[in-house]
């Protein structure tokens, strides 16, 4: 079986989807279909079960993927690390940051270049409402998130920092002339609610229930973190955020409190499980060091 067939068929017991296997791969769904097929007459048996509508591994498919997987990482990750004695640690690594965190984390990122000249930081923005989307569709490598991040298919890697928590209002809102909150007090207000984020995620910065047991209403959706300050800074909602936040966005429209009974929330690098190359063990290095330092970013 030659070694780009294995990687369809892994990859299409990973999406089971003919099509997003092809995107993913950057091939035509017959060449999937094709490799498919190949591999089941080799094997004498079928591998997945078709339907105009689904695609699931069949018992043989579920067997054969257990065995494949792990060896096809070995080999992969033997390849790289071999280019990586022979070059250095080169290539590009996709990283995803949510809001001025890219900025942040700027001692964090030189160590890295000037340890690995020959690498390359491609940076993207991560949208607090959906903090797991790139990820999960593979545009980025690793992503800085906040904790917890109980998914069983990323993997948490080196923390960088500890934030305090924020409550952000509107100027006219009735809190906006206090000197601190406190989680009681969500349940007077609506918060904003994101699209496409853990329920555990959302909570840690926008609760659903006060510690009294009270229901905090939800606010608009919204799919970015722009939308999110204009529906706090319009007075439709409120949020939890982070108080690194409130250097890069003083806005005189928004005001931010403490909340004396929040928990601190941890930071770190996240990145899906069986995709670790030596490019993200790096810059993973890098984070590390540069924090034990003593030169991350202020805060930590």
């Amino acid at each position: 079986m030659e070694l780009r067939d294995i990687e369809i068929f892994l990859t299409l017991a990973q999406e089971l989807h003919f099509g997003r296997t092809a995107e993913r791969l950057h091939i035509t769904t017959s060449r999937v279909s094709q490799a498919i097929k190949k591999q089941e007459r080799r094997i004498g048996a079928p591998l997945f079960d078709r339907t105009s509508r689904t695609v699931r591994l069949t018992p043989v498919g579920e067997q054969l993927y257990h065995r494949l997987s792990a060896g096809y990482l070995q080999i992969m990750d033997g390849i790289e690390e071999v280019k990586g004695t022979v070059n250095g640690v080169t290539g590009t690594l996709n990283v995803g940051t949510i809001g001025p965190h890219s900025l942040l984390m700027k001692d964090a990122f030189d160590l890295f270049h000037a340890r690995h000249p020959g690498a390359r930081l491609q940076h993207r923005e991560v949208q607090p409402p959906s903090p797991l989307d790139l990820l999960r569709s593979g545009e980025v490598d690793v992503a800085h998130l906040w904790l917890p991040v109980r998914e069983p298919d990323l993997t948490i890697g080196p923390l960088t920092h500890t934030s305090q928590v924020l409550l952000m209002v509107s100027a006219s809102h009735p809190y906006a002339r206090r000197d601190s909150v406190c989680l009681e007090d969500f349940g007077d207000c609506a918060v904003v609610q994101g699209k496409s984020i853990p329920a555990y995620m959302e909570e840690v910065f926008n609760p659903y229930r006060t510690p009294s047991g009270r229901l905090v209403a939800r606010g608009p959706a919204v799919s970015t973190w722009q939308e999110a300050l204009n529906v706090v800074a319009s007075g439709q909602a409120v949020a939890g955020v982070t108080a690194e936040i409130t250097e890069f966005y003083p806005w005189p429209s928004l005001v931010y409190l403490p909340i004396g009974d929040a928990e601190p929330v941890q930071w770190a690098y996240v990145w899906r499980s069986g995709h670790e190359t030596p490019l993200i063990r790096a810059f993973a290095q890098a984070v590390t060091d540069s924090r034990q330092a003593g030169t991350h970013m202020s805060g930590s």
